[in-house]
C-alpha cells in the first residue's frame, strides 16, 4: 500500500522488502561503472568484492574529485537517517549527471544486535546487500578483533613464559574486544587457576580498538605495519612504553590485516557504487570510513560523499581535526542533516507525540541545529542543512529551519531519500554541487582546525569542549591529570586529541538536551593510541564497552520459512 502527502511518497514496506524488490547489478557492473577493470577486484559472490591494492597504485596519480562530508545535528532515540541522507545524496548526484562514490563505513553486530538495528540506509536509500553489509560481510571487523585479540595473547603468553622485557603486570593497558554488546566484559580477571599472570584487564567493543583505528587511518599495507609496530601495550618497571614491535608481534598482526585493508565494493539501489570500509564510533574512537577507500574513491568519482559518526561535535570535529590531518584530504562541502522530529525532541516534546504540528518546540530545539551549523562553519567550507523529511512534518514546522539557516548565510533543502531514492535528493545535490563551485573560486582557502598540534594536550581538549561543545571549561580526575602528564613527558603532547563522549548531547552528560549552557566536561581517564596517532580522552560516563538494552534488537530478528533474514531493519 502506497499514499502520496504532498508530494512525499508513504509506503508501508519494510527496508527488508524494498531491498528485495530491488534486483541489484553484478558487481563486476558497479566495478565498470566506477571505472575499475575486471581483474582489478576480487569476488566475494556476484554482489560484493575487494578492490586489490595494484588498482589503487595506478590511479595515485590521478586528479581527486571533490568531498562531500555528511553529518547531523544532536541524534535522538528517533534516529535522524544520517546515512539514508548519504547514500541519498549519491544517488541525486548521479540523477543530476554527475559520477558519484560512496564511502560509508562498515556496521558494528553490537548495534544490529542492540538498539539501532541495521546501518545500512534505509527505503529507497539503501546500500546492498544490506543483510550481508550489517552482518559478517567480507570479515573485515572479525579480522581487526582477531588481530587485536591475538596481541592481548601474544602479551599474556609473554608474562607467562619469563617476562623477558620486565613489564609491570599493573601496567598492562592493552585490553581485549568483542564486536557485541556485553556489559559482562568491561571489568574481568584472568589468570586464575594458574593458567596464566592473574591480573584485572576487560573488553572494549571492537569498533573502539586502536588497531580499528590504525586500520581506518593508514594509507597503505607499509604504513599499517609501521603504525601496529608502534602500539603500546604496557609499562616495564621502570615506566618505560613497551610495543608490539618489542613483542614480536607486528608481523603477524599485519598478515591478518593484509586481505582486510583492500576496500570493500558494494552498491547503492539505484547502483551508484560504494566503498564500504571500517567502522570505528565516532562516540568512542574517531567514527570515520578508511583514508585508503576515501582516497581511492576520490579518484574514482567527481563526487565523493562520505559521513562522519553522530553529531557535528563527534565525528565531523574528528575528521577535520584528526583525519583531514593525516589523510592530506578535507571537504569541499559539509552536509547538515537534521529531523523536524529531532527538533521537537530537543525543544521538550513528548517523544510518543510527534506526529503533531508544534511549532513552537521546533522553535525551542533549533539552538541545538544552529550550534552544529556554527561549528560547521567555523572549519571554513560551506554548510547545506539537509531536512531529512518525515511524512507528517508540516510547512510551518520546516519553516522555522529555513528562517535560522538564512540567519546563518546557510541554505536548508528538503530530502526525500527515504521514500524517493536519488530524485528525493536531486535538489540537494545541485544545492552541493553549486556550494562546491562557489568554494573552488574562493582564494587562499584552509580549514580553520580547531586547535593547533603544538598545543598542550590540555590545552586542545579544552579548544573542543569550549568552542565545539560550548562548555564553560574542563575538569579532570586525578588518573586523567596524570595519564596527560605522563603523555606529554614521553614526547606525546603534539599528538592530536580524540574526545569520546555521549552522543546524545552537546555536554558530556545525556540528560542535557537542545543547547546546554553552563556546563563544564569531566574527562576520567585519558588513553594513548601511539600507534593510530592520537590521544582519547574519555569524557563523562562513556562506556568503551557498551551494554544491550532491556528489549534488545537481537529479540527481533529471525529466519522466515525462505531461510530470509527478518526484522534486520
Amino acid at each position: 500500500m502506497t499514499l502520496h502527502k504532498k508530494g512525499l511518497l508513504l509506503t508501508h514496506k519494510s527496508d527488508t522488502q524494498i531491498a528485495r524488490e530491488t534486483k541489484p547489478l553484478h558487481v563486476r557492473e558497479i566495478a565498470a561503472k566506477a571505472g575499475l577493470a575486471e581483474n582489478e577486484i576480487d569476488y566475494y559472490g556476484s554482489n560484493k568484492a575487494k578492490i586489490k591494492f595494484e588498482a589503487i597504485e595506478k590511479r595515485k596519480n590521478l586528479p581527486n574529485g571533490k568531498l562531500i562530508l555528511v553529518t547531523a545535528m544532536t541524534p535522538t532515540k528517533m534516529g535522524e537517517g544520517k546515512t539514508t541522507t548519504s547514500i541519498a545524496l549519491a544517488q541525486g548526484l548521479a540523477k543530476a549527471g554527475k559520477k558519484p562514490v560512496l564511502c560509508l563505513r562498515e556496521p558494528s553486530l553490537g548495534p544490529c544486535f542492540g538498539v539501532k538495528g541495521g546501518a545500512a540506509g534505509g527505503g529507497y536509500s539503501q546500500v546492498v546487500p544490506m543483510d550481508e553489509i550489517n552482518l559478517h560481510f567480507t570479515g573485515d571487523i572479525h579480522a581487526i578483533g582477531t588481530t587485536h585479540n591475538l596481541l592481548s595473547a601474544l602479551l599474556d603468553n609473554h608474562l607467562f613464559q619469563g617476562n623477558e622485557l620486565g613489564i609491570d603486570v599493573s601496567k598492562v593497558s592493552w585490553r581485549r574486544v568483542v564486536d557485541l554488546n556485553d556489559r559482562a566484559l568491561r571489568s574481568i580477571r584472568i589468570g586464575l587457576n594458574g593458567q596464566g599472570i592473574e591480573r584485572d584487564t576487560g573488553f572494549d567493543i571492537t569498533v573502539a580498538s586502536e588497531i580499528m583505528a590504525i586500520f581506518c587511518l593508514s594509507n597503505d599495507l607499509k604504513e599499517l605495519q609501521q603504525r601496529l609496530g608502534r602500539i603500546i601495550v604496557a609499562r616495564d618497571k621502570t615506566g618505560k612504553p613497551i610495543t608490539a614491535d618489542q613483542l614480536k608481534a607486528t608481523g603477524s598482526l599485519a598478515v591478518l590485516l593484509k586481505d582486510a585493508l583492500k576496500p570493500n565494493l558494494v552498491q547503492s539501489l539505484e547502483g551508484v557504487p560504494a566503498l564500504v570500509h571500517g567502522g570505528p564510533f565516532a562516540n568512542i574512537a574517531h567514527g570515520t570510513n578508511t583514508i585508503i577507500a576515501t582516497k581511492l574513491g576520490l579518484k574514482l568519482g567527481d563526487y565523493v560523499v562520505t559521513e562522519a559518526g553522530f553529531g557535528s561535535d563527534l565525528g565531523a570535529e574528528k575528521y577535520f581535526d584528526i583525519v583531514s590531518r593525516q589523510a592530506g584530504f578535507s571537504p569541499s562541502c559539509v552536509v547538515l542533516v537534521a529531523t523536524i522530529r529531532a527538533l521537537k525532541l530537543h525543544g521538550g516534546a513528548d517523544a510518543n507525540n510527534l506526529t503533531v504540528e508544534d511549532v513552537a518546540a521546533v522553535e525551542k530545539g533549533i539552538p541545538n541545529l544552529s550550534k552544529h551549523l556554527e561549528n560547521m562553519q567555523g572549519f571554513g567550507v560551506p554548510v547545506v542543512v539537509a531536512v531529512n523529511r518525515f511524512p507528517l512534518d508540516t510547512e510551518a514546522e520546516i519553516a522555522k529551519v529555513h528562517d535560522m539557516c538564512k540567519k546563518h548565510g546557510a541554505e536548508a533543502v528538503l530530502c526525500e531519500g527515504w521514500a524517493r531514492g536519488g530524485d528525493g535528493a536531486k535538489e540537494l545535490a545541485q544545492r552541493v554541487v553549486k556550494e562546491i563551485a562557489d568554494y573552488d573560486k574562493k582564494p587562499n582557502k584552509k580549514i580553520n582546525y580547531t586547535f593547533e598540534l603544538e598545543w598542550p594536550l590540555k590545552k586542545k581538549i579544552e579548544a573542543v569542549c569550549t568552542k565545539i561543545y560550548g562548555a564553560d571549561g574542563v575538569d579532570y580526575s586525578p588518573e586523567a591529570e596524570a595519564q596527560l602528564a605522563d603523555y606529554e613527558k614521553l614526547g606525546f603532547g603534539k599528538l592530536p586529541v580524540c574526545m569520546a563522549k555521549t552522543q546524545m548531547s552537546l555536554s558530556d552528560d545525556k540528560n542535557k538536551p537542545c543547547r546546554p549552557t553552563g556546563f563544564r566536561v569531566t574527562v576520567r581517564e585519558a588513553r594513548l593510541s601511539a600507534g593510530a596517532g592520537f590521544v582519547v580522552a574519555i569524557a563523562g560516563d562513556i562506556m568503551t564497552m557498551p551494554g544491550l538494552p532491556k528489549s534488545p534488537a537481537s529479540e527481533r530478528i529471525y529466519l522466515n520459512e525462505k531461510g530470509e533474514i527478518e526484522g534486520l531493519f
